[in-house]
């Protein structure tokens, strides 16, 4: 993980735990009560951790679309002007990249 990303992270946990500090008791009360009257996300209370199941294993499907295409790191060389049209076509030009090579093979 790059020293960036790992700031980043520190910085958004320390916020999150501020922010629960803040949290007076009747909000508590309120949000429990919330939580508790939910029916399509019933609190897990004292069940046994041991009976959870991996999500692979309950639903395979959303997992798969999770993941997306297995990819993989490669280092490649590109003409400067061919990667400079890419990158200037904004976020996701990666993908774009893939997208073009992927029809190119067939």
């Amino acid at each position: 993980m790059s020293k960036a990303k790992s700031e980043g992270l520190a910085r958004a946990r320390a916020i999150a735990l501020s922010s629960l500090a803040e949290i007076s008791d009747e909000e508590d009360a309120a949000l429990t009560a919330a939580a508790l009257s939910d029916a399509d996300n019933p609190p897990r209370g004292d069940q046994d951790p041991r009976l959870l199941r991996p999500a692979t294993e309950v639903a395979p499907e959303l997992v798969a679309a999770w993941r997306g295409r297995a990819t993989e790191w490669i280092e490649l060389e590109l003409d400067r002007d061919v990667l400079e049209k890419f990158r200037a076509t904004g976020p996701g030009w990666q993908q774009r990249l893939n997208d073009v090579l992927r029809r190119a093979v067939g």
